[in-house]
């Protein structure tokens, strides 16, 4: 994307792509060990998840996401300064990841990522990313994230949309 162009084409996520907004959940290459008696593989720390700033506590959701078609507008983004947000899709569907760095507290130039079935992604704190984005129907997804006192959420629109088209 370049100069007024608000078009992005998601790329496949990958781990070192993804590294500056959090952490791929995946077992490709994970660390691993079986236990229960060698009847489990146990894909160990897949994330990093923070949610214990000012007295939080972590909470287990499921959010039933919608599907989506290509191309999908992008208006707005959110983040959430005091705890990680972690996205485990239960069924083996696809589904969009749109993560932009932070410019002087405002969501800058988004990236879109494609999570292929079988990937999760942890949105570190305080990083912009789109609310879930299901692809092909509507999808369940375990999400871990902080509950508490505070708030943890703060949203922005840009002055004019992005559309996301699948990889070029």
């Amino acid at each position: 994307m370049s100069g007024t162009d608000r078009t992005l084409f998601a790329r496949p996520l990958t781990k070192e792509a993804f590294a500056p907004f959090g952490d791929v959940i995946e077992t490709d290459g994970a660390a691993h060990f079986a236990i229960n008696g060698g009847t489990t593989t146990r894909f160990h720390d897949l994330a990093h998840v923070d949610v214990a700033t000012e007295g939080g506590r972590p909470l287990i959701s499921i959010f039933r996401g919608q599907a989506f078609a290509f191309p999908v507008e992008i208006r707005m983004m959110e983040r959430h300064p005091l705890g990680t947000q972690a996205f485990v899709p239960l069924q083996p569907v696809p589904f969009l990841v749109v993560v932009a760095p932070d410019r002087d507290g405002r969501p800058g130039e988004p990236q879109a990522f494609l999570a292929a079935p079988g990937q999760g992604v942890n949105y570190a704190c305080n990083v912009w990313h789109h609310p879930l984005v299901s692809l092909s129907r509507t999808s369940d997804f375990v999400v871990v994230d902080r509950g508490g006192e505070q708030p943890n959420l703060e949203e922005q629109t840009y002055p004019a949309p992005y559309s996301v088209l699948a990889e070029r």
